[in-house]
């Protein structure tokens, strides 16, 4: 899909849920409108095999990466999306969302709102065990907001959603031993917040962590203990039996599920390399597989496999470092990098043609992100921010205004005082895509005279990279990553002042003003939010502090013998405890 006159119509995204009358199998109809080109895809969203389930029944999963998982199992600490994937089969949130990712009344956990809406009580259900058989209590949950608002807390998850809870500053500071927001009566918790916050509805944290297990364990020290790397202990439909550190996890069914004893005995997951998943599928080695754009041709291929799709709450993107984050404030600094000057970061966004990568390398499967909102947040996706669509000489013109021009005819661009200006631009391996984007990337910002290399020359390992990402290495100006975005709408986890998850390390006053405005009173009013949410990112678009550049579709591709895997919306979990299998070994 090419530009005309270098002008790219941003993409509009809209999906809708509909039944196929004829097998009565859940699919989702996807829309694309690119430039005025209209297509119509249409996925899977459950499988189609209605055979007789057996009883109990042992399934192989293949966890697709090109590293060893970091293996950081438990909802408090973990900071990537493998390990994540790997903690849906043994731990799960208190309360269940719904669609609209509203907190219901069907999970573990029912819970009550004051009329004011600034306290909550969470009621956590009779029967509901830890994998060693200790009931799931409400000591358990405050546990979890003792561990992550702890001056000693390690991990990511202390955001504005704790800060707001009444007493948590003190205790955060180290001034109180207790949240005295937090009260506690047997398997009920009441959390009280100091304002009311619309987000207390979608964003409360409700992951309980296992106080008798874990209690003896310094908070400093936790993340690395046996207790989360090697024996970790959920209340999901299956428990760790055995764990191959970095390679392999054996599940067994857990009887006491809160739910019910899952229809499988077994799971077994192992890590399958992004070049041999989808011969795996064939050759029924696995079972059940995540299927990237890059693999989805070969896939859909394959006859005995379903292909699960749908749109993911995830973007991808050309990340900044703007400055690093001050480990004794517990906040984001800017200052002292390349990439200052936002005319700069404007630029390399303008510079890269994002409709071709979703169409050629992706085979339509990603496309141009236009903003930092998902459009699998409806309410809040603003479909009329033009992105960074494909505009050389705009870029070009942005660097000329900037300062950076070529001095000396090499075909590179000085900086404004004369130097030579050579950025280090730090990307992933995984997958076949992933070295001709980064090499075609860094050709389209060489078209427009930067002088851009890649770090060291190569592509990074997964983990190696985000941790030289999370400890600001001062070798790295951009890079490329992706936000997987959660169920509440505030992104203050990703964006705000003091969030860990700040990679960029930007800081803005009216960032800071919109973010409080998010979550205030006054945005309960959903069109007020959505308003506040819009001009969030517009501010973004404006300050460039990184460049989206492609939403997804995520697959599973799925054994025919499974029977009952069905998506939840906006990603690609699934209940674990509904799914079965319909003959002893996989079908080939």
């Amino acid at each position: 899909m090419n530009a005309k006159g270098y002008q790219v119509l941003c993409t509009f995204i809209s999906f809708i849920l509909v039944t196929a009358c004829q097998s009565g199998q859940k699919m989702e109809e996807v829309h694309q409108e690119v430039a005025g080109v209209r297509t119509s895809q249409t996925f899977l969203t459950k499988t189609t095999n209605t055979a007789n389930a057996l009883e109990g029944g042992h399934l192989n999963y293949g966890l697709v990466a090109d590293s060893p998982f970091e293996g950081i199992l438990n909802g408090v600490f973990f900071e990537n999306a493998y390990d994540a994937e790997i903690l849906q089969f043994f731990d799960e949130a208190l309360l269940a969302t719904d669609e609209n990712s509203q907190f219901t009344q069907e999970g573990a956990a029912t819970y009550e709102m004051s009329k004011d809406y600034k306290t909550m009580t969470i009621t956590i259900r009779d029967g509901v065990k830890w994998h060693d058989g200790n009931p799931v209590t409400g000591e358990d949950l405050e546990f979890a907001y003792l561990t992550i608002g702890h001056p000693d807390y390690n991990g990511s998850r202390y955001d504005t959603t704790f800060q707001n809870i009444v007493g948590m500053d003190d205790y955060h500071a180290g001034k109180a031993e207790r949240i005295s927001g937090i009260k506690v009566a047997g398997n009920r918790v009441s959390l009280t917040f100091k304002e009311a916050n619309p987000s207390i509805l979608t964003g409360v944290w409700t992951y309980p962590l296992h106080k008798k297990y874990l209690g003896d364990i310094p908070v400093a020290q936790m993340s690395a203990s046996a207790k989360i790397r090697q024996h970790p202990i959920g209340f999901g439909p299956f428990k760790v039996k055995k764990i191959v550190q970095g390679e392999a996890i054996e599940f067994e069914a857990f009887d006491d599920y809160w739910k019910g004893r899952p229809k499988l005995d077994r799971i077994s997951l192992s890590v399958v390399n992004s070049t041999t998943a989808v011969k795996a599928l064939q050759a029924g080695k696995i079972d059940v597989a995540k299927i990237s754009a890059d693999l989805y041709e070969g896939a859909k291929k394959l006859t005995n496999v379903n292909l699960l799709g749908q749109m993911e709450s995830t973007y991808t993107y050309i990340g900044f470092k703007l400055g690093h984050y001050d480990l004794d404030k517990r906040e984001n600094v800017m200052g002292g990098t390349k990439l200052s000057d936002k005319r700069v970061r404007q630029a390399i966004g303008y510079a890269i043609n994002n409709d071709e990568v979703g169409q050629f390398l992706y085979k339509g499967l990603r496309f141009q992100a236009n903003t930092v909102i998902p459009p699998t947040q409806p309410n809040y996706y603003d479909t009329s921010l033009a992105g960074y669509t494909y505009n050389p000489e705009k870029a070009k013109k942005l660097l000329d205004e900037a300062g950076y021009v070529d001095r000396n005819g090499d075909g590179f661009r000085e900086d404004p005082k004369g130097k030579k200006f050579v950025l280090n631009f730090a990307s992933m391996a995984g997958g076949d895509a992933a070295e001709p984007l980064a090499r075609y990337y860094i050709q389209q910002w060489r078209d427009i005279g930067l002088h851009v290399q890649l770090l060291e020359g190569r592509l990074h390992e997964f983990n190696s990279f985000y941790d030289r990402l999370k400890k600001d290495d001062q070798k790295i100006d951009l890079y490329q990553a992706a936000f997987g975005v959660g169920s509440d709408p505030d992104p203050s986890g990703l964006w705000a002042r003091d969030a860990a998850f700040n990679y960029t390390r930007w800081v803005n006053g009216k960032n800071d003003e919109l973010l409080q405005k998010g979550i205030s009173v006054e945005a309960f009013n959903n069109e007020y939010r959505a308003e506040v949410y819009k001009e969030w990112q517009a501010l973004i678009k404006e300050e460039a502090p990184l460049i989206p550049t492609l939403f997804r579709y995520g697959f599973l591709g799925v054994n025919e013998r499974v029977r009952d895997l069905e998506l939840e919306a906006g990603s690609v979990h699934v209940d674990w405890s509904k799914v079965a299998v319909t003959a002893e070994k996989p079908i080939k």
